[in-house]
């Protein structure tokens, strides 16, 4: 069965951009991988961050796919501030791409982070992280590379074995909790209302009784 990988990709707004996806997303199917993306192939009624959520709690990987989205002729960046930095002809991607890598690496998730060639370097698309940006031109010759087939299938493995890890974290049985381990929130809390409502009737009996006892003892 093919392992569920969520795939952070923006609108497509070129022909060249929906034909890199689709090779992409057939790219992947190869590796017995199925991507899911919010908004092309999964949908739901509920808001976006909510399924997205959703949907990331399914998978055992995600892959960002970053291109232009946004193009500033004019950049400036910490404006009027003595290290104000002024860029020509800036292109940015979704900020969904930050978001949805976020989530991903909040979740212990692998990463594999693919950049359009000529997108500004910054957040979560740096190279400076805990994964490797491969910078790409969206050709289907950036997809046949060594460099890019190796990552892949590094990465892959990485999807693999996490999802190995959470199916046998799933089928062991939870370990037995000794009695005097247990605290009262968890013993309340393991409860229904009518329990609940028994055990409190059964306690004030018992105190009830304790009362009644010490009073007696008492006068004699």
């Amino acid at each position: 069965m093919a392992v569920d990988v969520f795939l952070s990709v923006g609108r497509a707004f070129s022909p060249d951009q929906e034909r890199f996806i689709a090779l992409l997303e057939s790219t992947l199917r190869s590796q017995d991988l199925a991507p899911r993306t919010v908004g092309r192939n999964d949908f739901s009624a509920n808001t976006p961050l909510r399924r997205i959520a959703e949907v990331l709690d399914r998978c055992d990987g995600t892959v960002v796919l970053a291109y232009a989205r946004t193009l500033s002729m004019t950049f400036v960046d910490r404006p009027g501030s003595e290290v104000e930095l002024r860029e020509e002809n800036v292109r940015l991607p979704t900020v969904w791409n930050q978001i949805e890598a976020a989530m991903s690496y909040s979740r212990g998730l692998p990463l594999l982070v693919v950049v359009e060639n000529g997108l500004r370097d910054e957040g979560l698309l740096e190279s400076r992280y805990d994964w490797y940006v491969q910078r790409v031109s969206l050709t289907s010759d950036a997809l046949e590379t060594a460099e890019f087939r190796g990552i892949l299938a590094d990465w892959a493995a990485q999807v693999k074995a996490h999802a190995e890890g959470r199916s046998s974290n799933l089928d062991k049985p939870a370990a037995p909790v000794a009695p005097a381990d247990v605290t009262i929130k968890q013993l309340l809390g393991g409860l229904t209302i009518p329990q609940l409502w028994g055990a409190l009737g059964a306690m004030g009996t018992v105190l009830v009784a304790v009362a009644t006892v010490a009073y007696k003892l008492g006068g004699s």
